[in-house]
């Protein structure tokens, strides 16, 4: 929990005074388009929501949608953007790993840049975690920075084999496709994995 803390100070600290290199101040293209195709659906969990973005999308189209953050401070930035634009969606600081602690079971899971902060040993506990919130048969799309991203520049890269390695027991990995991760600091954005990942029945 000392850890968690430390995690959560750094979050909150990059929310307080700038805006984030990931926070766009609108939904991600991949999962506007995920969502107007249908494959979001059900009830959505957000996963690293931040100010909410993601998730206040999916509420204008009337899913029911829970958004989680480490950062207290993102939260409420999120809850104030749901209380302006009349929306209602439920916005909870959570740890990502411990999501069974939320006695509930999504259809839908959705990451924009929260996999690409664990580390190979973190991974194997969020599989599991995820795998306790998803419904057999939910699905987890996931876009993350990609290994072929140049060192440098954001966080940790992620390669087609690690996610593979990560959901091979229990899960069934659907495509895993070229994307560009979009970012406020960097016109041209970055490169990425968009991945679909089903938990087995």
């Amino acid at each position: 929990m000392v850890l968690f803390g430390s995690i959560r100070r750094m979050f909150d600290e990059s929310y307080r005074h700038t805006t984030p290199p990931w926070d766009i101040g609108r939904p991600r293209k991949q999962f506007v388009e995920l969502a107007r195709q249908g494959a979001i659906s059900g009830a959505v969990l957000d996963i690293g929501c931040g100010t909410g973005e993601n998730a206040l999308f999916y509420a204008e189209r009337g899913l029911e949608v829970w958004g989680i953050d480490i950062s207290p401070l993102a939260i409420r930035k999120a809850e104030k953007k749901a209380a302006e634009r009349g929306l209602r969606a439920h916005f909870l600081v959570h740890n990502a790993l411990l999501l069974e602690d939320l006695n509930r079971k999504f259809d839908t899971a959705t990451d924009s840049g929260f996999f690409h902060t664990l580390d190979k040993r973190e991974r194997p506990a969020f599989a599991r975690s995820l795998a306790a919130a998803l419904r057999p048969g939910g699905v987890y799309f996931m876009l993350c920075f990609s290994e072929l991203e140049p060192p440098g520049y954001g966080p940790r890269r992620v390669s087609q084999q690690e996610i593979l390695e990560c959901f091979r027991d229990g899960w069934t990995v659907n495509s895993i496709q070229p994307a560009v991760f979009e970012s406020n600091t960097k016109e041209t954005g970055a490169r990425g994995w968009l991945s679909s990942i089903s938990k087995m029945g």
